[in-house]
């Protein structure tokens, strides 16, 4: 069951930065004792692969914030975000952590099915991102971009952590995120639809 949850909660990361979950991933196997990697998923931590999603991380952060390019970066992750979330739920899911020490269900099945759920799991929050993000571009004039952009890498990093370290802990948090967003998303179009000037009366 918790093995379950680390590759949801590293999915779902995934569905909002494609590198951090990966990258994460990598780092905690290599330099902790807190993840250890099964063996068909060793390449994620060694040196090619780590420099590789570092520099991939830094272009996304940096194009992510930036109006008009983060939207733009938005449908070119659509590929990208889904096949990492596959990857991740594929790799954690089979991990050793300190949360999930015997992943034997996971181990033993098709690679082929722990991949596809991932990509669905990742679907999700990239949509809404995908969705999200240009509305909230138009009426902040851009600047809130980057505000955005910040919070979901901050949500992407803790979640990710904690997918390893408290699962049932990270599955809460990307509901409690899942929630606050959809309320802040329906108050934000709510004082839009208010604000817009009323149709002239006909005659």
């Amino acid at each position: 069951m918790l093995e379950a949850i680390t590759g949801l909660a590293l999915a779902s990361a995934a569905g909002l930065n494609a590198y951090i979950p990966l990258l994460g991933l990598g780092l905690l196997s290599k330099f902790t004792d807190l993840l250890t990697l099964p063996e068909g998923w060793a390449w994620l931590e060694s040196w090619w692969a780590l420099g590789a999603l570092a520099v991939l991380l830094i272009i996304e952060t940096v194009v992510d914030k930036v109006p008009a390019l983060d939207t733009a970066n938005d449908i070119l992750q659509t590929v990208v975000r889904p096949a990492s979330g596959g990857l991740v739920f594929s790799a954690g899911s089979a991990s050793s952590t300190v949360a999930v020490t015997d992943p034997e269900a996971f181990v033993n099945s098709s690679a082929f099915w722990p991949f596809v759920i991932g990509v669905l799991i990742a679907l999700v929050p990239h949509i809404l991102k995908l969705v999200a993000r240009p509305v909230v571009n138009l009426a902040s004039a851009g600047l809130g971009a980057s505000v955005m952009s910040t919070i979901e890498d901050i949500a992407a990093v803790v979640v990710t952590v904690l997918a390893v370290l408290l699962p049932l802990l990270a599955l809460a948090l990307i509901v409690l995120l899942v929630v606050l967003g959809v309320r802040w998303f329906r108050r934000f179009r709510a004082r839009r639809q208010g604000a817009a000037p009323a149709a002239p009366a006909a005659g």
